[in-house]
């Protein structure tokens, strides 16, 4: 069993667990599995209060899937994330991303 079919299998026993669902949409954006990711970088981020990494993946996926407007919001998100985390660099990455969208 590959990588990927080892997290599916963890999401299918425990749906509800954020880590896993975040390495699954991990592994399905480098095989290409675009929508597979970004419903699970979703649940994820449904599920996980994220400091800015998974908003920041999830609106790479959604760009690469033609939603810009979703990728505008996912990386508004993100940077309210990074900001009450204190990333600040990462949310200034961000601030660059969504002024090149």
């Amino acid at each position: 069993m590959n990588r990927l079919d080892s997290l599916r299998a963890l999401v299918a026993k425990n749906p509800n667990n954020p880590l896993a669902r975040f390495g699954l949409a991990i592994e399905e954006e480098k095989e290409g599995q675009l929508a597979e990711a970004r419903a699970n970088f979703e649940a994820y981020l449904e599920r996980y209060d994220d400091e800015g990494n998974g908003w920041q993946r999830l609106a790479d996926v959604r760009r690469r899937l033609g939603d810009t407007a979703g990728a505008r919001e996912a990386l508004e998100r993100g940077i309210a994330a990074a900001t009450r985390f204190g990333h600040p660099s990462m949310a200034d990455e961000m601030r660059e991303l969504l002024d090149e969208l």
